[in-house]
């Protein structure tokens, strides 16, 4: 059965693709969940409006992530924890930790924006990757210090 995506789903395609899907699939989890339409043509017609419409606002999103990437290129955070000998962290940095500092510096982020493998466990500086958007992402240094006591 074919179908316009009406979401971008990670294992079919973007939004306003054509794809032939299994009928059940289609019929019951698709179409129920407003994922997709039946590829008619005056669905095509109609979803090719929607396309153009998230286009623009596509470029519009891109283009105030690119904006704020720029803004945070020369932001660098310290986060102070405590730590024990051989510079081992009694806890960790993890991204909330990374998204709640960017807070306090102005920049609202999302925790899940904010990419990093593993939590950091040892004092040092490293660099963060925050993905501001699928295109735009910017990589920023985080300073883990020793917290006074």
């Amino acid at each position: 059965m074919e179908v316009i995506l009406r979401e971008e789903i990670e294992t079919l395609g973007r939004r306003g693709d054509v794809v032939k899907v299994a009928a059940g699939y289609a019929r019951n989890f698709l179409l129920p969940r407003r994922m997709a339409v039946a590829a008619t043509e005056s669905n095509k017609k109609i979803v090719d409006q929607e396309k153009q419409a998230h286009l623009r606002r596509e470029t519009k999103v891109i283009a105030d992530a690119q904006d704020l990437a720029k803004l945070m290129g020369s932001v660098t955070l310290t986060i102070a924890q405590k730590a024990g000998e051989n510079d081992q962290l009694f806890g960790s940095v993890t991204a909330g930790d990374i998204a709640t500092a960017l807070e306090k510096q102005g920049y609202t982020i999302e925790r899940r924006k904010v990419h990093l493998d593993d939590p950091i466990k040892q004092l040092g500086e490293y660099k963060v990757a925050i993905r501001l958007h699928r295109e735009v992402s910017v990589e920023i240094p985080v300073n883990v210090v020793k917290e006074e006591e």
